[in-house]
Parts: C-alpha cells; sequence; structure tokens
C-alpha cells in the first residue's frame, strides 16, 4: 500500500483480478525445403510469409523437381493465410555450391562416320521426360539429310524433315531449324572435319531424362534435421512459438531423385514427430511414398515405418495439380505430395469452423485427380491402420475422407481432438504468464481459477466442448486439496484441469425398420 504523506484525494489504479484468456492461433504451417532463390543474407533461417505473391517476391517462383513451391501454392488455394518457409538450399545456389552449370540434362548424338564422334549436343527445353528419333528423310533426299522427330510429354510430338549440317542459303540447317521451332528442345553443332554424309546422326530413339532440382544433389538426412545454433532445419523451428503445423514436401523430392533411401524417408519423418511430440503446439502432416497401391502404403506404414504418435497425420495418395511450369511445352498437370494442400486445408477449417471440426469431408481445392483411386473395401483396410485417405466423390468432388492421428491410443485418435487440446494448452500456458512469483494463497487459487473457467467457458460456447452446460464440459479444480503444504513449500501451484472435447461422426449409422 503507498504511504500517504499529506491530507488530499488519491487515485490508485487496481488490478480487476480476471485477466482473460485469449486463444492461441492454430493455423501457421511451416514449410521445409528446395526454392528458386532465397532473401539476401538468408542461409536458412525461416522466413514469414503471409500470401503466394510475398512468397514469390522473396523465394521465386517453381522449380523443377522441387515440390515446396507447388505445396505452398496449394496452402494458400486452399485457405492458408501465414506461414514460415525455411530455404534448405536454393537453386541458384546449388550450381555454384556444386560446380555445376545451370543446365537442364542433355545427350550427344553419335555420329555415322567411322570416327566415333558426336555431331549434335541435345538439351531439354521440357520440365518432363522427352524422346528423340532419328530416322531417314522422305525418299529421294539427299544422303546428308536426316528426319529428327521430338516426342514430349502428354502426346506433345514434333517433326523436322531434311535437315542438314550443310550451313548454305536454302538448306534447312539442322540447329538453326529446330532451335527456332521446337519448344521441346535446344541443338548444339559438334564440330567436325568429317563430310557432311557421315556427319548424320546414327539412327536410333534417343531418351533424355526429366530435369531433376537443382538442389538435389545436396539432399541428405542431416539437410532436414537441421541445427538450432544456426537456427536451420527443423531444430531451427523450436524457436518460433506461432507454428502449428509443419510440412516437409521436399523430403519425397529427395526420394524421387535418389538421394534418399525409404530409410532415409523414415527417418526424416521420425525426426518430424520427435520435433512435434517435444514442442507440443504443432502437429505434423506426413506424405506417404509415392506409387504405391492400398496394400503397399498399408505394408509400408505397418511393417516398414510402424509411425505412433498423436502429433502426426499421414495422407494418401498423392495427388495430380496443375503445372504451372508447362508453358506450353511440357505436360499439363504434375504429381505432388498433399501436404501443403492438406494444411491449407487445416487452415481453412480452423478458421470457418473452429479447430474442433475435424479436417475432413472437406474439398481439396485445385486437385485435378488422384494418383490412385482408393474404394470403400481398400479404405476398410486403410482406416483402421491411421492412413487417412483422398478419394474422388462423383459430384461432390476430391475430399479428405479421413481424420485419424497415428497414435495407437484411442484417446487421441482423432486429429481436431488432439490439436484442440494443444491450442487449450497453449492458451492457458500465454494467458497465465502473471501468475508465476504471485503470493501462492487462497485468493491466487481462486483468480486462476476463475480466469481459466472463464475462458474454457468461451471454448465450451464455440461447440469445442461436449456437455449440456460448462460442469459438464470441463472442471477446474485449484484448491487446497491439490495444493497442500509441502506443494506450497516446494514453490509449486497445481491447477487440475479436465475437458471433454467433441469428437467426430466417424461412423454415422442409420437403424431402419419396417413398421405396421
Amino acid at each position: 500500500m503507498p504511504n500517504y504523506l499529506s491530507p488530499g484525494v488519491y487515485i490508485e489504479e487496481v488490478p480487476s483480478g480476471s485477466k482473460p484468456i485469449q486463444s492461441a492461433g492454430t493455423s501457421v504451417c511451416a514449410f521445409i525445403g528446395f526454392t528458386e532463390k532465397r532473401p539476401a543474407g538468408n542461409l536458412g533461417e525461416p522466413v514469414l510469409v503471409t500470401s503466394w505473391t510475398q512468397y514469390t517476391n522473396s523465394f521465386g517462383g517453381f522449380v523443377a523437381g522441387a515440390m515446396l513451391p507447388l505445396s505452398v501454392y496449394g496452402y494458400f488455394l486452399n485457405g492458408g493465410g501465414i506461414c514460415f518457409i525455411q530455404s534448405l538450399m536454393a537453386a541458384e545456389e546449388t550450381a555454384t555450391k556444386t560446380g555445376a552449370a545451370a543446365r537442364k540434362p542433355s545427350l550427344q548424338l553419335p555420329a555415322r562416320g567411322a570416327d566415333g564422334g558426336a555431331s549434335l549436343e541435345i538439351e531439354t527445353k521440357s520440365s518432363g521426360p522427352v524422346s528423340i528419333t532419328v530416322a531417314d528423310p522422305p525418299p529421294g533426299s539427299p544422303d546428308d539429310q536426316f528426319t529428327l522427330t521430338i516426342h514430349g510429354p502428354g502426346g506433345a510430338e514434333e517433326v523436322f524433315n531434311n535437315l542438314t549440317f550443310e550451313r548454305k542459303k536454302g538448306s534447312r540447317y539442322a540447329v538453326d531449324v529446330v532451335n527456332k521451332e521446337s519448344k521441346l528442345i535446344k541443338l548444339a553443332e559438334i564440330e567436325s572435319a568429317a563430310p557432311l554424309a557421315e556427319r548424320r546422326p546414327v539412327l536410333n530413339t534417343y531418351n533424355l531424362p526429366a530435369p531433376q532440382a537443382a538442389t538435389s544433389a545436396l539432399v541428405s538426412t542431416k539437410s532436414f534435421e537441421g541445427d538450432l545454433s544456426a537456427r536451420v532445419g527443423l531444430a531451427g523451428l523450436e524457436a518460433i512459438e506461432q507454428i502449428t503445423m509443419v510440412c516437409v514436401p521436399d523430403l519425397m523430392a529427395g526420394y524421387l531423385s535418389g538421394q534418399l533411401s525409404r530409410e532415409d524417408v523414415k527417418g526424416v519423418q521420425l525426426a518430424v514427430i520427435a520435433h512435434c511430440e517435444k514442442m507440443k503446439d504443432r502437429f505434423a502432416i506426413l506424405d506417404a511414398l509415392p506409387d504405391l497401391s492400398p496394400q503397399q502404403v498399408d505394408d509400408w506404414r505397418m511393417k516398414e515405418a510402424g509411425y505412433d504418435s498423436a502429433f502426426a497425420a499421414l495422407y494418401y495418395p498423392w495427388i495430380w495439380v496443375a503445372n504451372p511450369m508447362a508453358n506450353g511445352s511440357g505436360p499439363s498437370s504434375i504429381k505432388i505430395p498433399p501436404s501443403g494442400y492438406v494444411a491449407g486445408l487445416y487452415a481453412r477449417v480452423d478458421t470457418e469452423r473452429g479447430v474442433h471440426k475435424a479436417p475432413a469431408n472437406e474439398i481439396l481445392r485445385g486437385v485435378l485427380r488422384l494418383e490412385m483411386e482408393v474404394s470403400k473395401g481398400e479404405q476398410d483396410i486403410l482406416n483402421p491402420h491411421s492412413i487417412n485417405c483422398i478419394r474422388s466423390f462423383p459430384g461432390r468432388g476430391i475430399r479428405v475422407w479421413g481424420a485419424r492421428t497415428l497414435s495407437s491410443d484411442s484417446a487421441w485418435r482423432y486429429i481436431n481432438v488432439r490439436r484442440l487440446f494443444s491450442m487449450i494448452e497453449e492458451s492457458v500456458y500465454e494467458g497465465t504468464q502473471w501468475v508465476v512469483f504471485e503470493p501462492n494463497d487462497m485468493d491466487l487459487w481462486a483468480r486462476v481459477k476463475r480466469t481459466i473457467t472463464a475462458y474454457l467457458t468461451t471454448v465450451w460456447r464455440s461447440g469445442a466442448l461436449f456437455g449440456a452446460t460448462p460442469g459438464e464440459a470441463f472442471f477446474v479444480k485449484c484448491d487446497a486439496e491439490n495444493n497442500p503444504a509441502d506443494i506450497r513449500d516446494a514453490g509449486m501451484l497445481v491447477v487440475e484441469v479436465g475437458i471433454a472435447p467433441v469428437k467426430p461422426a466417424e461412423f454415422v449409422i442409420f437403424r431402419f425398420s419396417q413398421i405396421s
């Protein structure tokens, strides 16, 4: 109490005794992977991004072989609003670090001459696989001419007849003709003194591989696990409290490029799960391996991966989306892991309905088709094993049709239950910091109980808790019974909170009977 020394009127501001708790955010995703570029001075630290435009300004656009840009685009498309981007490596940096030129895959066509040399070097312009067929020219053509047929993704085809290495006026010099007209390849001549007829490429079909992300050469499990002191990788996310979801889509880019094995995929996903379990305020959205049948993904989940965690969910199958890198020459669609699109759906459901609503029976925006059409009979096998299926329904679109965590504990079976508890726990943690070092007496017990009760009543009114009254939905206990003298002497205040969450109606059963 202030010490008053002279007569007069004094005004004091006193606390009301109730400090309201606000719900913590639930819709902030962290993406770890590869990008086209990075902001100046960024060495892999997480960067806050609030829109696709802001992402492209900081990290560039789409990169062949990289899944993160496509996943972030799908995140915003499906309702995501805030995310953190952690670029492990940018494509423009990789060429410098590996000493490789920033070129797409190329090959040399052998010449027909006896010296065994090559005549043409071919570089792909397409983001997909390309094949080149060398054939004889139409009948009656000079013997130094040949025909090139280029087969591109999606059935694209280009035919160039009467090509030659002769550069005189009126001739169809191969390099000039193809480079001017082709949308699929680029040619370069390999100089030789051999006669024109001997420089013709050998009749055959040649395959150019699809370009991979330049970053794929540097993928390792250590890249994803990171380092806390350097603020990179999974460890670097520990310092950011706002994050509530974690996606690692480029883990699959490393797998597709051959840099990571199935064991490596399992190791990184286990590290993601361990990170979320350690932090307790975030949830891992995992992708299944690509090109697996329902039986294969079930075997992988149960026998090979064997995950068991309430802080993670697994989604199957992969999805086909529009290919933004097509540019009129590549395939019109591209197959990617679903985690980024699903994370956007989580954010959309949180905003429209609340975190207590299971993120299922909702449309995935921007998905053209599925890698595998899962039947009801196949999902009857996968769902009990906590593999959340994405399915296509006639007239209802492509929807997420599962809401289970990877936990074997039935109390934490559903995603919305785990995420609701994480939100409430984080909200109470942030909203009761004022309690620390307060006098541990009955007045404090009453204030703490009143504060938490008021907050949980608001949560109950939002429909997140089960019960006709607040008393049925939750309880808060903070009194002498759970705070005896020995607990107080140890400097502790114990508050017991019980919550009855709403659980999704996963199985809706109608019982019909015949009446007269």
